[in-house]
């Protein structure tokens, strides 16, 4: 189900997270910039994900501030690098995805 562009609120599926928080980490995190397609709607390509789900595991699982996750991603420091047994970023985005797709499909029958 690889798609070159996603919406903010597949993206809000995939990542269990909401939009608006993904609109304000926007504001935040200079890597994390989506284009705007004519209507002037977010999409966003794989990478941003991938970066969303890196965001959520060091604010949310490993609980830093935004200030504290925007330097360690400036710094590329160990800690980011390492998931701490966690599964790969590209992985945990998959495997979302995957169950998203399977819960519209049980919703279906």
């Amino acid at each position: 189900m690889k798609k070159l562009y996603y919406s903010i609120g597949e993206v809000s599926d995939i990542t269990s997270i909401e939009p608006h928080v993904i609109r304000y980490w926007e504001t935040i995190f200079k890597d994390l910039t989506p284009r705007k397609n004519k209507a002037g709607n977010r999409t966003y390509r794989e990478e941003d994900i991938s970066f969303i789900l890196r965001l959520k595991d060091l604010i949310q699982k490993k609980k830093y501030s935004t200030a504290g996750a925007k330097k360690i991603i400036e710094e590329g420091a160990p800690e980011d690098q390492e998931m701490s047994g966690t599964l790969p970023v590209d992985m945990q985005k998959d495997l979302r995805e995957v169950n998203l797709f399977l819960h519209k499909l049980l919703e279906k029958l």
